[in-house]
């Protein structure tokens, strides 16, 4: 038997139907780096900080920085959702404040007429996360409902929701969140100081939002729905896919996150400010593109997004460590989105949008050519991704 022999039979499955083998169209070292530069790029910073600082590669730093990113991270892993769909959230970062600040102001006492009543601490933290996807929500219908450019509806909330949130404190801020035993309301730092299995809290719930979006986008029908509306929304409404209803639930997922994010962050920092978490919606941005996913819609995963929260997170804190003027940290911070943009321009450049940002087939967005037919297809139309 010739190689050429031995070489079909173990890559031949079916007659003119080939298995799938790794660096089946031969290794280019170009297509690896591209691919995988947000975990190059992890890799590269925490190489280079640790000859500059023999403190940054310490266990304790690590667990610090990473309770630092894990307000990026879940702030981006809602972003990503969004993203997803083709859409944009500009109201994160607001969100992220406001989230705060109902937080502060619960726990400082609701009045009502002569009583000052103080709500338990779950009460406080499902409230504020309710008010983050009741943000969200409006996002949804605005941008579902009503056709307003995801941008401009988004960047209308973040104007009122922080607006409102300043008219609450009267622009000052809650500086003590510890609450008063007396009064069932304490506990609200648990979240920022506290660990758990040797983790702090916020990467802990880093953890289960990674893990959680990820079986969402994976193993369910509404993850191959957000895919095929992102790669292709008008196929995938006559193909029988709720979209509007799609488009809605990304917005809420993406405010409930920035409201979780809000409260680990007010937490961490035992105050809650009407300005916090400004411009944090860029950085969830930046953390999406870094970690592969296209702004068009329909490509990315949360793997990517965590990647990209690490490669900024651990610049920033690298940066401050060195003694780097917060100057240079804002103009390397900006080298690193532009480079990422660029480079995401590259990778997708005249290539056929797909639902995966690993560069595996994804779903296959049905033809427009024959309306009629497809819009009698049912949801189910949609074929599964291939699983990797």
């Amino acid at each position: 038997m010739t190689t050429t022999e031995r070489k079909s039979i173990m890559t031949t499955t079916a007659p003119g139907q080939r298995r799938p083998t790794l660096f089946a169209d031969g290794f280019d070292i170009g297509r690896l780096l591209l691919q995988g530069r947000a975990f190059f790029a992890l890799i590269a910073i925490i190489i280079v900080f640790s000859v500059l600082s023999p403190n940054y590669f310490t266990v304790s730093n690590l667990l610090t920085m990473s309770s630092h990113v894990a307000v990026y991270a879940i702030l981006a892993i809602g972003m990503l959702l969004v993203i997803l769909n083709g859409g944009i959230d500009l109201s994160v970062g607001s969100t992220l404040g406001f989230s705060g600040v109902i937080a502060g102001f619960l726990m400082n006492g609701v009045a009502i007429g002569s009583t000052t009543l103080y709500p338990a601490l779950w009460v406080v933290v499902v409230l504020s996360c309710a008010m983050g996807a009741f943000i969200g929500l409006i996002n949804g219908i605005l941008v579902a409902r009503f056709k307003v450019a995801p941008f401009v509806a988004t960047l209308g909330m973040l104007y009122v929701v922080r607006g409102v949130g300043l008219l609450m404190t009267n622009g000052l801020t809650y500086n003590d969140l510890a609450g008063d035993p007396a009064l069932g309301n304490t506990g609200f730092d648990w979240l920022g100081f506290n660990r758990l299995l040797g983790l702090p809290i916020g990467v802990v719930v880093m953890i289960v939002v990674a893990i959680a979006v990820s079986l969402l986008l994976n193993r369910t029908v509404f993850g191959r729905w957000l895919y095929a509306s992102g790669g292709n929304e008008r196929a995938s409404e006559l193909s029988g896919v709720p979209v509007k209803r799609v488009k809605v639930r990304v917005y809420v997922l993406s405010g409930l996150f920035a409201a979780i994010a809000g409260l680990i962050l007010s937490s961490e920092l035992t105050s809650a400010s009407p300005t916090a978490g400004n411009s944090y919606e860029l950085t969830a941005i930046a953390a999406v593109v870094i970690g592969g996913a296209a702004l068009s819609g329909g490509i990315g995963n949360v793997r990517g997004t965590l990647l990209g929260a690490f490669v900024i997170g651990f610049l920033s804190d690298g940066l401050v460590i060195i003694g780097v003027s917060s100057y240079w940290q804002t103009v390397f911070t900006g080298a690193v989105i532009v480079l990422a943009v660029l480079l995401n321009a590259v990778q997708y450049k005249g290539k056929p949008r797909r639902s995966r940002g690993s560069g595996r087939p994804g779903i296959a967005t049905p033809s427009t050519s024959s309306p009629t037919t497809n819009a009698a297809a049912p949801a189910s139309a949609v074929p599964e991704k291939t699983r990797g």
